[in-house]
């Protein structure tokens, strides 16, 4: 391969892919191109470049291979600049097709077909792939174009593979033939520059150090990068292939993990989790000193593969608990109030450690119950330090944990910082939004399921940007009959600021009432069944005042009381 080359020739007569335990397709695309994202700074950049009329080429970045054989690369830095690449030239490919009324590439003009051959793929030989567990759909969606399938979609990677295509599409679809011409030509006579090795130590070594342009590298990133390069110095010499292997596979695994979860968990945080279950302690330390003070033991090589397959693990778990949380609203009313640091690495721990379902959704409802306690009374006790003894002794029973917290919850003595005395007093009062939103959002569930059957509870993240409307509004009404009481100094002191006069609206409901008069507001409270409530405790007078904020913060307050 050639040092200084550009985009046709780099991919001519090559099989290029992305190694397994590198990171997915990770580039976004603003399909309005509002906000624009790396796809479409791609777009612009090309276009700019053309319309300048440049009698130099187009300079694409520099890129870096392992050999792994004849003609047959590893794609080390540059994978995201190269996969949206293809992406772009198959989508011109694709409208060229349309132009001319053509079904099969091999129906090009030689200089077309070779190009397309040069690039692309010829016959069955793909001039690029991506990762094995997206690579599929890469072929079908974006190379042969043979489905448009969305429901196939499993992981954020293909979605944004997807994304990147169907966004070319759109912006090309208008475009005619010369221009489309003057495109292809712009971007296959790219200039670029490479370096290849073939020892992927040397590999992940320059990674570490010239991995400095775009996305910048993860924690998690770094330390594979980190751990392979430490195999290949220090691992005994009949030992570091089969080494090197294992820890290979346990990245593969992970980055399919990641695949599935990135929406929801970032993986360095993961990597924090794995750092407190390694140490069996919920004490927050960097996961990046962490490794190299253990790479720098006698045992490094034992501690790598001892680690990474504890990462794959939690990895695994944390996917498989995410996956269950959409249909376990125990789960999901844990993830709603939790502290994640503290949480995950018990969830976690628990079902590593073989925890049995009924198991884990007492302890579940334990840990949702501190949490929420702790952002209700939000005193400076540090909860991590009064929980890490228990999540030390934690093994695959949760009555460790259940008691534990049952214990804290009935301590009177200077212990009793989430005590039932200090939930009391502290629901009494005003609090922050975001936990009183929280606090609805059960409520909710609660009037939902409250004597009735056949209602299933509404998930938090089911109700559209939730916002907390303040029934008697924050700035008084002036207008006369207008259904509210006087507002006194003792209306702001008890009434204005407390879980009676809130309520839990979605954000485009909430924008619409402002302090408007209660009658219009109560007319619009038709969706939850506590803004039904309201409704019912108003039907005969029409009025908001103290007595019916007293009457509903006295029936939220004591269910709180109940299952905190």
């Amino acid at each position: 391969m050639e040092s200084s080359t550009n985009i046709s020739r780099l991919l001519a007569g090559k099989s290029i892919g992305v190694p397994n335990y590198q990171r997915a397709y990770s580039w976004d695309t603003d399909p309005s191109n509002k906000s624009p994202r790396q796809v479409n700074t791609f777009l612009l950049d090309i276009k700019d470049y053309v319309n300048s009329h440049s009698s130099t080429p187009y300079y694409f970045g520099h890129f870096l291979f392992e050999e792994k054989g004849e003609n047959k690369y590893a794609i080390i830095d540059g994978q995201q600049r190269l996969t949206t690449t293809v992406i772009f030239l198959s989508t011109l490919y694709k409208r060229l097709k349309e132009i001319r009324n053509i079904d099969k590439v091999e129906d090009f003009d030689d200089d077309l077909y070779i190009s397309y051959c040069n690039t692309i793929k010829h016959r069955s030989q793909y001039r690029f792939s991506t990762v094995d567990y997206d690579n599929q759909m890469f072929r079908d969606y974006v190379i042969d174009q043979t489905s448009n399938n969305h429901s196939d979609i499993d992981t954020l990677s293909k979605a944004r593979i997807v994304a990147a295509f169907d966004y070319f599409t759109a912006q090309v679809a208008a475009i005619e033939e010369k221009e489309l011409l003057t495109l292809l030509n712009a971007i296959t006579h790219a200039a670029c520059t490479t370096h290849v090795v073939k020892d992927a130590a040397e590999a992940v070594q320059m990674f570490i150090f010239q991995n400095n342009r775009g996305k910048k590298p993860t924690k998690l990133e770094i330390i594979k990068a980190q751990f392979m390069y430490h195999i290949h110095l220090h691992a005994p010499a009949e030992e570091t292939e089969s080494i090197l292997a294992d820890t290979t596979e346990r990245f593969e695994h992970i980055y399919k993990s990641i695949s599935l979860i990135e929406n929801y968990l970032d993986e360095d945080n993961i990597l924090n989790y794995t750092v407190k279950i390694y140490r069996n302690n919920l004490d927050d330390i960097s996961s990046t000193d962490f490794v190299n003070e253990n790479l720098d033991k006698a045992d490094s090589i034992a501690f790598i593969r001892d680690f990474t397959r504890l990462l794959a693990s939690c990895f695994t778990q944390a996917a498989k608990f995410l996956q269950q949380e959409r249909g376990n609203m125990v789960y999901h009313a844990l993830l709603v109030s939790a502290d994640k640091g503290i949480m995950f690495p018990f969830v976690i721990k628990a079902m590593r450690n073989g925890m049995e379902q009924d198991g884990l959704n007492l302890l579940a409802k334990s840990l949702e119950q501190i949490f929420l306690r702790n952002r209700v009374i939000g005193t400076r006790a540090n909860l991590l330090w009064r929980l890490n003894k228990c999540y030390q002794e934690m093994k695959s029973d949760a009555m460790t944990v259940v008691n534990h917290i049952e214990w804290m919850k009935n301590r009177n003595d200077w212990w009793g910082f989430w005590n039932n005395e200090e939930l009391a007093r502290c629901l009494n009062m005003g609090m922050n939004h975001q936990t009183a939103k929280i606090l609805l959002w059960k409520y909710e569930n609660y009037l939902i399921t409250s004597g009735k059957s056949g209602y299933n509870p509404v998930r938090y993240d089911s109700i559209e940007t939730p916002h907390l409307e303040y029934i008697a509004p924050q700035t008084e009404n002036k207008e006369a009959d207008n259904g509210y009481c006087s507002y006194d100094e003792d209306f702001y002191n008890r009434y204005l600021e407390c879980l009676g006069n809130y309520l839990l609206l979605s954000g485009s409901h909430n924008m619409s009432l402002s302090n408007g008069r209660f009658q219009i507001k109560r007319d619009s409270y038709t969706h939850l069944q506590q803004q039904l409530e309201v409704q019912r405790m108003t039907t005969h007078d029409l009025l908001w005042n103290k007595e019916k904020i007293h009457q509903r913060h006295l029936k939220i307050v004591d269910y709180l009381m109940q299952v905190l």
